[in-house]
């Protein structure tokens, strides 16, 4: 009986196209990476400063810089994923606490600086605290903006500068209120333009009724009266800085956690690993992936 030879293909077959094999191609993917916002300070203190903010998407990054470059990827390799907290509150007389980090593959986003009391220094981060009469925090080139100056009125009533935002430094307090928080950047990598990443307003001082500052658009809490009167905090997934307290008592206002957003071709599938939260939904020919907590890993598929 005649036996039946079975062809086993070899390199040269593959080069010569006999089941020829085509590596995958790598495709771009958008992205919005905001860290945790700060926390405000308590006791004539400052707003907190914002997230960092980075994206691909659109024309403007955080910081006033252009958008920045998208990332080529690969299906089946992992690529880690953080969301940043926000800071937790601090209780009187403290200064506010830095956010957490956010990172997509090779990008990281700042947490935001927190905003400081009267009298000690100041605190960095994505976007500045409000800090004090001669000096500010600062922030992250590429990502956020300084936090503003502290105001004192005859050396009696104080008021606490701005946190700053992703596309404006928090606004100085004067002798009739807190500094507002920096407005922070729209980004409409979802489809919907949404803003992200707005500092936390500074602290008001009731004995001479000077408000609060308010929030700076894209989540920034509004700054408070003495015992935390009017004080809000940054809100959640929008990287917003927290709200500064007056002087007597209370604690501040915490900030708001970040986010990271990517979108994709449809023609992929992502994969979210233990330990992150996230969903996805279609716009057009794209996907687009949401992660609101947690820190693991992602990967792509055809």
């Amino acid at each position: 009986m005649a036996q039946t030879k079975i062809k086993i293909p070899s390199l040269v077959d593959y080069e010569s196209g006999y089941g020829a094999y085509s590596p995958p191609v790598p495709f771009n993917v958008d992205y919005l990476v905001v860290a945790g916002g700060g926390s405000g300070g308590s006791n004539s203190a400052g707003g907190a400063g914002a997230g960092g903010l980075r994206t691909s998407y659109g024309s403007t990054s955080g910081g006033g810089a252009s958008a920045e470059t998208s990332l080529s990827l690969a299906v089946a390799t992992n690529y880690t994923v953080t969301v940043g907290a926000g800071a937790a509150a601090v209780s009187y007389n403290n200064d506010g606490l830095q956010g957490s980090d956010s990172t997509f593959s090779t990008i990281t986003s700042v947490g935001g600086g927190g905003g400081v009391r009267f009298d000690t220094d100041d605190a960095d981060g994505g976007s500045g605290g409000g800090g004090k009469p001669d000096n500010v925090g600062s922030g992250t080139s590429g990502q956020g903006y300084d936090g503003g100056l502290r105001s004192t009125d005859g050396a009696t009533y104080t008021t606490g500068g701005g946190g700053g935002g992703a596309t404006a430094a928090g606004s100085n307090a004067t002798s009739s209120s807190g500094g507002a928080g920096g407005a922070g950047l729209s980004v409409s990598i979802t489809g919907t333009s949404t803003a992200y990443a707005g500092g936390g307003g500074g602290a008001g001082d009731t004995r001479g009724s000077r408000a609060g500052g308010s929030g700076g658009t894209g989540g920034g809490g509004n700054g408070g009266y003495n015992g935390g009167s009017g004080l809000s905090a940054g809100v959640s997934n929008t990287g917003g800085g927290g709200g500064g307290n007056g002087y007597s008592s209370g604690s501040s206002a915490a900030g708001g956690s970040g986010v990271v957003i990517i979108r994709y071709p449809n023609t992929h599938t992502v994969a979210i690993g233990s330990g992150l939260t996230g969903s996805t939904a279609t716009n057009g020919s794209d996907k687009v992936t949401t992660f609101t907590a947690g820190t693991g890993n992602i990967s792509f598929s055809e």
